[in-house]
């Protein structure tokens, strides 16, 4: 038997930038499963939300810091045994803004702040938060800001994603990775998993979509 998202199953619920809109979405919708993607602007969170969702799922842009709302997806899960088919769902599909990018406004930089402040304070465990960050450049200061600012909330679990693993070009850079890894592991202890992936290549995708599946299999979604 298997379970896969099932691709191009995604389907736009809301955009939001107000808070109390937001805050009154996730109280009412009970229970709230699914997946929440978070990045530095620019780090590729939208190529790997479309790798695995589908290639029309969320706008990319070379323009960091376009996505100024919370955009909410669903989406569903396939299961598959022997002749027979189940599809689950929906789930939800967070896109959060991205962060750490200096050239906006500062009215639109506080807003952000509250807004996600509020996210993560009412985001529940049973949703699995994915921060996504540049292999290349691991543990830039927006990177360590963002984790700490996370860490304040107990409920939240996440799993860390360094993408654009394709872009380790030499020796020298895998070397340097290869180095940070105990360092990140350290610094980021509160990520209970650590995935290495191109979404442009599409290494390392089948192994994160499993483990994602895992994780609503574990909170009994899936059954």
């Amino acid at each position: 038997m298997s379970f896969e998202i099932v691709k191009g199953s995604t389907k736009f619920k809301y955009a939001f930038n107000d808070p109390s809109q937001l805050k009154q979405w996730m109280l009412n919708e009970k229970p709230l499963l699914g997946l929440c993607f978070a990045g530095r602007s620019n780090v590729g969170k939208s190529s790997l939300i479309n790798s695995l969702f589908g290639k029309t799922t969320a706008r990319t842009s070379k323009t960091p810091g376009r996505t100024r709302s919370i955009n909410i997806f669903s989406f569903d899960i396939l299961h598959k045994a022997n002749d027979e088919k189940k599809v689950f769902g929906p789930f939800f599909l967070m896109d959060l803004p991205g962060y750490g990018y200096a050239k906006v406004s500062n009215e639109m930089s506080k807003n952000w702040d509250e807004i996600l402040g509020l996210f993560f304070r009412y985001c529940p465990s049973t949703v699995r938060v994915l921060n996504i960050q540049d292999a290349r450049h691991p543990l830039q200061s927006a990177d360590k800001s963002f984790a700490d600012f996370i860490k304040k909330f107990h409920q939240l679990n996440s799993i860390l994603i360094l993408n654009k693993m394709d872009k380790l070009k030499t020796q020298k850079e895998r070397a340097q990775l290869k180095k940070s890894k105990k360092t990140i592991s350290e610094k980021l202890a509160q990520f209970k998993e650590i995935h290495y992936v191109s979404a442009e290549k599409q290494t390392g995708l089948k192994e994160l979509e499993q483990s994602l599946i895992t994780f609503f299999l574990n909170k009994d979604a899936l059954s």
